[in-house]
């Protein structure tokens, strides 16, 4: 007969001051030796503290690709699967009593959650539906699930992305701006986990011919979390793209981005105006709701009447009263900003200008004493005046109602813990008009990855900005019907500073790596 393995164990449930012994072993196992149940520090950031209370584990130390990992039932293989996932290193697992672990866990994380919180969910039953859903093989996907939106808030990501392909089921995360693989769950797992993300975000499972959009709200880590979901048909399945909407990740503070200082000047005087228009422009993703927001939250107070359209409304702003449009309805952004004008608006916000209608009910609006601030997609901030005039909107009304216009892009910041200097040709270095030891006579940087940033080199991103206010000789070029090009030309003689120049300047500082800004940035 076939022998079952035994863990060693570590502690049983009675804590006798720092040194722990075993659990009764089997007659047929040597004698356990005592050891001290003290986790390193360092290993303790490969499992968030939620995580380890709710499955009762304690990271305890690692070394190389393996981490020794203390938990109350060894043998759980799907709770060692959830954890390789999860730390993305071979989980060593040893036996701990669980009253002892519940207190070291505590006494390594900090107390956090409420003992009767704890307990609540560990003694919680399943209900019945509950129990025939695990028969039915899909209590694991509730899991993989809940641990996938877990994780990836905790590492900071912006967007998972559930994707099947023909025999295969990839995850990944976009972290710091760039998509990371993070696991390859079971194929035969594809249909239950779209299923259990469908029903989250209250969308029909039964649907799978189309596209279709919704929402999660859950408590993750302490906190409720929005997600942003969004499906759509492929060849081979439905793929899943959920947005994290973490309100307590977004910086709302326009001083803390690392604009240049005249720019931070011109669009801090722009917002700080009773009417006019200020437009932010760049592709997806790079960065406009979030100056939006900031602007508007530091216009929030008792004295003003704000009010945003939006597609969709990310973030929910005490103070201010934002409108989901739903074209499909008819309430477009040109309706609601109808109406707005009808609801005594001091400040107005629109989530984007796609068409004339929009952008004309917009113009009328900075010109007859609102502030409205909007989006427009662009490549840069010189290209915004004529892009509204082939819109069709008169040049004389952009030109008067316009008072600044910044494009933006996000590039990764490279992490302070593994930053390490690196050169480049002196050719390459020419070609793109910077000196050799561009940082003040020392070499470039990047990062050489480490723990700290999960070996990307990155830690979060850094915006890039070029601010164009609406000086008169630049009212002067739109109304005479000028390029794009002429516009910029006269906008660096007055001192503009573009993408490309705001982001050699960061490289010089440390903070991007070169290849970033010349990707990311118009030459």
């Amino acid at each position: 007969m076939r022998e079952r393995a035994v863990m060693p164990s570590l502690a049983s449930d009675t804590l006798a001051s720092d040194t722990l012994a075993s659990d009764a072993a089997a007659p047929d196992t040597p004698a356990p030796t005592k050891r001290r149940l003290a986790p390193d520090p360092n290993a303790l950031r490969f499992i968030p503290a939620e995580f380890a209370r709710r499955h009762l584990v304690l990271p305890l130390r690692r070394a190389g690709r393996t981490l020794s990992v203390a938990m109350a039932d060894p043998s759980d293989a799907a709770l060692i699967d959830d954890l390789t996932f999860l730390t993305q290193f071979e989980v060593e697992a040893v036996k701990v009593g669980k009253h002892t672990l519940r207190q070291r866990i505590d006494r390594s994380y900090g107390a956090g959650a409420t003992h009767e919180k704890r307990r609540a969910a560990e003694v919680a039953e399943p209900s019945p539906a509950e129990a025939g859903s695990a028969e039915a093989g899909e209590e694991p996907a509730v899991r993989l699930i809940n641990d996938i939106l877990g994780d990836a808030v905790h590492r900071g990501a912006s967007d998972i992305h559930v994707e099947p392909y023909e025999s295969e089921l990839r995850v990944r995360y976009r972290l710091d701006g760039r998509l990371r693989e993070i696991m390859r769950p079971p194929f035969r797992m594809a249909a239950a986990l779209t299923s259990r993300l469908k029903i989250l975000a209250d969308l029909n499972i039964a649907e799978r011919r189309i596209p279709q959009d919704g929402r999660i709200r859950m408590p993750v880590a302490d906190r409720v979390i929005d997600f942003r979901v969004s499906t759509l048909p492929t060849l081979f399945g439905e793929k899943l793209v959920l947005r994290i909407l973490d309100k307590e990740r977004q910086v709302l503070d326009l001083e803390s981005f690392g604009m240049e200082a005249r720019a931070e000047r011109a669009l801090l005087a722009a917002i700080s105006q009773t009417s006019g228009m200020v437009l932010v422009t760049g592709p997806t993703g790079s960065g406009k709701t979030t100056t939006l927001y900031s602007a508007l939250a530091r216009l929030n107070t008792p004295e003003a009447n704000i009010m945003t359209a939006e597609d969709p409304v990310e973030y929910s702003i005490d103070g201010i009263n934002q409108v989901q449009v739903r074209p499909k309805i008819g309430l477009t952004f040109a309706t609601t900003l109808r109406a707005f004008l009808r609801q005594d608006p001091n400040i107005l916000m629109v989530g984007e200008i796609r068409d004339r209608e929009t952008g004309g009910i917009a113009v009328k609006a900075a010109l007859t004493g609102h502030l409205v601030l909007s989006t427009l997609h662009t490549n840069d901030a010189a290209s915004t005046p004529t892009r509204l005039v082939d819109m069709g909107i008169e040049a004389f009304n952009v030109a008067v109602a316009v008072k600044v216009i910044t494009a933006q892009r996000l590039v990764g910041r490279i992490c302070p813990d593994c930053r390490t200097e690196t050169s480049y040709a002196p050719e390459i270095l020419r070609s793109v008009g910077l000196e050799a030891g561009g940082r003040g006579g020392s070499a470039f940087c990047r990062g050489a990855g480490c723990d700290s940033c999960g070996g990307s080199g990155y830690s979060g991103r850094q915006g890039l900005y070029e601010v164009l206010p609406m000086s008169p000789a630049i009212r002067r070029l739109v109304l005479a019907g000028a390029s794009s090009e002429e516009i910029e030309r006269r906008a660096i003689d007055e001192g503009m500073i573009t993408l490309r120049q705001d982001g050699f300047a960061k490289v010089r500082r440390g903070i991007a790596t070169l290849e970033d800004v010349l990707r990311e940035t118009p030459a």
